[in-house]
C-alpha cells in the first residue's frame, strides 16, 4: 500500500529492548469529497509510522516534509488513563520517497566558530558551500 502525506513532527530514533533501532514519525494525509448537499468535506487522517531499515533516514524526515510511503497498515485500540477508548493507525514503512517541503536541510559543512577555528577569508561570496 502507498500513502502520501506530510510529517506532523520531526522523526525520532528509538532503541528497543533487543537493541534494534526504529525510526518513528507521524504523517497526515488529506482527502476531500462532496457530500449529498454539494458541500466540500475535508478529511485528515493521521498515521503513526515506523521504519526499521536504517536510522540515518531520521535526519531528513522533518516536520512538513512531503513523503510517499510504501508499507502496510495496522489498526490499534487502547484505553487511556482517563478510561476513554482510543484507536489509531500504524503504518509499517518499507520504502520512503521524499517529495520535498518541510524545513530546509541544514548543510553538513560546519560553519566557522569565533575563536581559534575561524577561517582565513580565502573564499569569496560566490563560493558554494560544498
Amino acid at each position: 500500500m502507498n500513502i502520501t502525506g506530510r510529517l506532523t513532527r520531526d522523526a525520532e530514533v528509538r532503541t528497543t529492548s533487543q537493541d534494534k533501532q526504529v525510526v518513528t514519525f507521524s504523517i497526515a494525509t488529506n482527502d476531500s469529497y462532496r457530500n449529498k448537499q454539494g458541500e466540500r468535506i475535508e478529511q485528515t487522517t493521521y498515521f503513526d509510522c515506523s521504519y526499521w531499515i536504517s536510522p540515518n533516514v531520521a535526519k531528513i524526515l522533518t516536520k512538513g516534509t512531503l513523503v510517499e510511503l510504501t508499507g502496510r497498515v495496522s489498526a490499534r485500540a487502547w484505553t487511556g488513563n482517563d478510561g476513554e477508548a482510543h484507536a489509531g493507525l500504524n503504518f509499517h514503512t518499507s520504502n520512503i520517497k521524499l517529495h520535498g517541503g518541510g524545513k530546509k536541510l541544514e548543510t553538513v559543512q560546519a560553519t566557522p566558530q569565533t575563536g581559534s577555528n575561524t577561517t582565513t577569508g580565502q573564499g569569496t561570496e560566490d563560493d558554494l558551500p560544498f
